[in-house]
């Protein structure tokens, strides 16, 4: 397991420290589709039940709830659901809340941070140079940084999410976990693992700009070039001089699946009609592995994390409908939809 100051300990007393602020025990329900694709009983846990529409705001609102009370304000480096999550949880206390994005983000997701009160900064055209003005902030505005996934704080929040699949499906086999920055899958695993050892616990990916899949196969943090992606709240880098996520990730996951992006537009759309769900493409990429065989064989029963709702709902309209979707300079040829 991990080298890491982190313990089942800390998980716990942030699922206490985040009642009334983060939603607690999301809806784990069946996926009868999914099911049928897979062979064996799959379950969608539904973070988009929270209140900010993703799993973000669990870890933000243990690391707000941390600060102490002379703290004047808080900043941040996201790609749109931290993002979220912080300015919900700061506002909650009362703090002033500057968010820092690159060019990449949706539009959408900017205007939701900002429908919550907190401010926007877009700084340059990846994670590293948005991180770059969050860090100025602090030097030079006294802001307290709420790292988007290398921090204990929110590695313990997000890791509460695997505390409630255990306790609402012991049974579980395997776990699917969308992998970005390593905050989620980390923590998930971390508590799966810690509970159950025997649980096989994936994360899922996509095949263009995946930093922790880089890393991972180079054995140490490693940079990539960002693209644009359905699956836009997975990209970003992790940090050349990352401390704790990269570790969990490394030690607590059994494997890490690549799905492309036609893959990606596929699932989506297979949970718009056949589970009824409207999801970013970043929580389709479980299912995007199962509908594409790229498993292999797995135990049963499943579950797969759905991280998120805030979608750009002019794309996403798009992608139900069939149409083609233009990503940078990449043309995601569409398809209708057949089961």
């Amino acid at each position: 397991m991990a080298t890491t100051a982190l313990a089942l300990a800390d998980i716990l007393d942030a699922r206490r420290r985040m009642e009334g602020v983060a939603t607690l025990d999301t809806p784990l329900v069946p996926s009868p589709f999914l099911s049928e694709v897979a062979g064996r009983d799959v379950f969608l846990k539904l973070e988009i039940a929270q209140a900010t529409g993703a799993f973000k705001l669990r870890g933000a609102a243990n690391a707000v709830a941390l600060l102490p009370p002379e703290t004047e304000g808080v900043t941040c480096c996201s790609t749109g659901n931290h993002g979220r999550g912080v300015a919900y949880a700061a506002a909650k206390r009362g703090l002033r809340a500057v968010i820092c994005m690159s060019t990449l983000v949706p539009k959408a997701k900017v205007e939701g941070i900002r429908a919550l009160g907190a401010e926007v900064c877009i700084a340059g055209k990846s994670q590293d140079e948005a991180q770059a003005e969050s860090e100025r902030l602090v030097r030079e505005e006294g802001l307290t940084e709420i790292a988007p996934f290398d921090a204990l704080p929110v590695i313990a929040g997000q890791g509460t999410i695997g505390l409630e699949l255990m306790e609402q499906r012991p049974d579980l086999e395997t776990v699917l976990i969308p992998l970005s920055g390593g905050g989620l899958a980390g923590g998930v695993a971390f508590a799966l693992k810690r509970i159950k050892p025997s649980i096989r616990v994936i994360g899922i990916t996509m095949d263009r700009g995946a930093a922790m899949h880089a890393a991972l196969q180079a054995g140490r943090p490693a940079e990539v070039t960002e693209v644009e992606s359905l699956a836009d709240s997975l990209g970003g880098g992790i940090g050349v001089d990352n401390r704790y996520s990269f570790s969990l990730c490394r030690d607590c996951l059994d494997d890490v699946v690549l799905v492309t992006e036609e893959e990606i537009y596929r699932a989506m759309q297979a949970h718009y009609y056949e589970d009824r769900i409207v999801c970013e493409g970043a929580s389709a990429v479980g299912a995007a592995a199962l509908m594409a065989g790229k498993l292999g064989v797995v135990k049963g029963p499943l579950a797969t994390i759905i991280t998120g709702r805030n979608v750009d709902m002019a794309v996403y309209t798009d992608i139900v409908n069939g149409r083609d979707v233009q990503l940078g300079d990449y043309l995601l040829k569409g398809a209708a939809y057949v089961a």
